[in-house]
Parts: structure tokens; sequence; C-alpha cells
């Protein structure tokens, strides 16, 4: 019996390991370079945020207590008053609707797994289904 089946198959699944981990660390760094551009002159980028004006990112509960809403929030913004981790912010935030939903799942991942953040992945399909939603909550 000849091995040649595993000697083509040990080196595709190595190559498609390394594409699966490429492509975590490009979607991770294109998630970064988005926060970067986009977010971090109000939240800083080490996800802080601005005192009393701007809510910090890193450690926030509100990430977790409102992930569905988290997608609309990057794309229309968000005018209420809300709570993080027990302090109120009433400022408002403008929304980034010029980002595609999968510019939105990698600012939303990098945030969610960074400073101290660690939030199970935002899945395309799911974010997809949550800005259907997002008439609902806005």
């Amino acid at each position: 019996m000849s091995n040649t089946p595993t000697k083509y198959f040990l080196p595709f699944v190595f190559s498609c390991l390394l594409l699966a981990c490429n492509a975590e660390k490009t979607t991770y760094k294109n998630g970064r370079d988005i926060y970067l551009a986009k977010c971090a002159s109000c939240h800083l980028e080490d996800g802080r945020g601005l005192g009393a004006l701007i809510p910090p990112l890193a450690g926030a509960d509100y990430l977790v207590a409102n992930r569905n809403s988290l997608p609309c929030i990057i794309r229309y913004g968000i005018a209420d008053t809300i709570v993080v981790n027990g302090v109120q912010y009433a400022e408002q935030m403008a929304g980034h609707p010029e980002l595609s939903d999968i510019d939105i799942a990698n600012v939303l991942n990098y945030i969610g797994n960074s400073w101290g953040n660690q939030q199970t992945p935002f899945q395309l399909g799911e974010l997809r289904a949550m800005l259907q939603s997002c008439d609902t909550i806005r």
C-alpha cells in the first residue's frame, strides 16, 4: 500500500491551517486599522475613552450587555444616554455608514478582543442579521 495520499494530504492540511491563521491575523489587523482611523480619536488608541465625555471600550460591560446593537451603533451612531461600567455618558457618537459589513465585523472583533476584552467573535451572517434589525433599535 502506498503512502501517496498521506504525502499530499498532510501538506494540504498544514497549508489550510496556515491560511486560516493568516486570515485571522489579517482580519484583526484590518479591524485595528479601522479602529485607529475611525474610533481612536475619541475612544483613544488604548480604548480607555475620554473621562466623563467618551465611554471606555477597554473592559466595557456595555459591549457584553448590548452585543446585538453594536453593529447598528457602529453603522448609525448613537444619540441615547448610555451607562458603561456604572458611569453615564450622554455624548452623541457619529455613525460610519461608509463601512462595509466586513469592516464592521473586523472592527468589532478587534475591540472585542483587545484591552482585556474577551468577546465571542462576530460571524458575518450574525452581524448582517443584527444590521437588518437596526431600524427597530434606532
